[in-house]
């Protein structure tokens, strides 16, 4: 499928949204697991995970199952994110097991938080300078 101009000029930061987006996701799991016993904590590197996302992660693309027989059912890889994926070290340890530190994971949910507000603002400005040039302003 060709990419048009508009696709070319949003596509890293709207890769970028939906990274921050599952990391956003990841963090809120981790502190509303706080509690759980036995539960790890898990954060994403995100450079590796955009780069995943971009499709140049890893190995230099997705994970295919290898077909050694025509009667086999192709399968897709599971989520890209969830290779990108990495049990937080543990800063304190805890009787029943859980990893969680919710200093930790507050603020980095507040930092992506401001990431990702960063990012939506950076995508309407494109938005609105490319309207801009279609009305002729």
């Amino acid at each position: 499928m060709p990419t048009t101009p508009l696709d070319r000029l949003l596509n890293l930061p709207q890769t970028a949204l939906g990274v921050r987006a599952a990391r956003q996701q990841t963090l809120a799991s981790n502190i509303a697991n706080a509690d759980t016993p036995h539960y790890k904590a898990r954060d994403m590197d995100f450079k590796a995970a955009l780069q995943t996302a971009l499709g140049g992660g890893l190995s230099g693309g997705p994970v295919e199952l290898a077909l050694t027989s025509n009667r086999h059912i192709g399968a897709k890889g599971g989520n890209a994110m969830d290779k990108t994926l990495l049990y937080r070290t543990e800063t304190q340890s805890s009787v029943d097991g859980n990893t969680v530190d919710l200093d930790v994971e507050r603020a980095a949910f507040a930092e992506n938080s401001v990431h990702y507000e960063a990012l939506i603002n950076f995508i309407n400005g494109r938005l609105r300078t490319m309207q801009q040039a279609i009305q002729g302003q």
